[in-house]
């Protein structure tokens, strides 16, 4: 249902100081391989799944669930904002599971019967922080659900941007120029123009293209650009502010900053209740339809006054990117 976010505020949760509009369910699928161990779960706009054993605080299973809302909808107004990436999202099952530790009961029980291709990455109990969300070294909720997101979304979605073999896409060439040469495996010692240089030998090629759609996002948003951030990854990346990233990795950040592939904007803060206003319903009757359009197009023209439920893209300007956001909608 296109106004379906109404619905998703059950309960509204105060932690700390965040604001979270979901409700924590049971477990529905506990009798499925892998999943035995988990008792909470939260479905997060009816494409993405958190699971967690009865032993993680709500608190850290709201957050992760929060998290994953604003990344997915980043103007907030209870919709994806890429259904083509929802749809995908859907179709593969993605989903994230909180384990108390790597050897944990839930963790072996998963990883040892899990098969679906939903699962990219994991989170620990002690990653998540929801005092200080996406923040380095305090709360990795931001990093692993962009991974899950990208990883069974975006790869697949829109492979000539993002796929992640190598000579594959436009990122996987701009990751060999942020690492100064295209490398399968990690060298002894990265390039002095290198400005990407991951250590880890375990993480191979397409790991490595993952995590680079990360640092580029992380940038992006400006999560990273603070001193202590700054100083504590630069063993592995060294754009942390907003400003050095659009200045050095021009190839991603025009590719971020591209409404057509409805990447996040704005970093998460761990608040997440949609507001009553619905992105694309110009004429406010609770639907989107072509009348929606019809007003779009005239306030192109300029025929009808500024509307900012007709600015899809959130960029300050209604153009025909915005019509193709409200056709996609009402086509999904």
């Amino acid at each position: 249902m296109l106004r379906n976010f109404i619905y998703l505020i059950l309960i509204t949760f105060t932690l700390a100081d965040n604001e979270v509009c979901f409700e924590i369910d049971s477990n529905p699928i506990s009798n499925e391989p892998g999943f035995g161990y988990f008792t909470k779960y939260i479905n997060v706009l009816d494409c993405f799944e958190v699971f967690a054993p009865s032993n993680i605080a709500d608190e850290k299973v709201l957050h992760v669930a929060a998290i994953a809302a604003e990344l997915l909808d980043n103007n907030e107004d209870g919709q994806v904002d890429d259904p083509l990436i929802k749809q995908e999202l859907m179709d593969r099952g993605a989903l994230i599971p909180i384990l108390n530790s790597e050897w944990s009961q839930e963790a072996n029980s998963f990883f040892n019967n899990y098969d679906g291709d939903g699962a990219s990455a994991v989170l620990f109990n002690n990653e998540i922080d929801p005092n200080n969300p996406g923040r380095w070294g305090y709360d990795a909720t931001v990093e692993e659900v962009i991974h899950t997101i990208n990883h069974v979304g975006h790869v697949n979605v829109y492979p000539s941007t993002f796929n992640i073999e190598p000579n594959s896409s436009v990122m996987s060439e701009s990751m060999d120029i942020a690492r100064g040469g295209q490398f399968m495996n990690v060298p002894n010692q990265y390039p002095e123009e290198a400005w990407y240089h991951y250590d880890d030998w375990t993480c191979d090629y397409e790991c490595m293209a993952i995590e680079y759609f990360y640092w580029c996002e992380a940038s992006y948003m400006g999560i990273l650009d603070d001193p202590q951030t700054c100083s504590g990854i630069y063993n592995e990346w060294e754009l942390c502010t907003q400003s050095l990233f659009e200045s050095i990795d021009t190839i991603m950040h025009e590719i971020i900053s591209n409404p057509a592939f409805h990447l996040p904007q704005n970093a998460p803060d761990g608040n997440y209740c949609p507001n009553d206003l619905m992105m694309g319903d110009i004429n406010n009757d609770d639907i989107i339809n072509i009348l929606d359009v019809i007003s779009t197009i005239n306030i192109i023209l300029e025929m009808t006054e500024y509307n900012e439920l007709a600015d899809m893209n959130m960029d300050e300007s209604i153009d025909v990117l915005d019509i193709i956001s409200i056709i996609n909608i009402i086509l999904s």
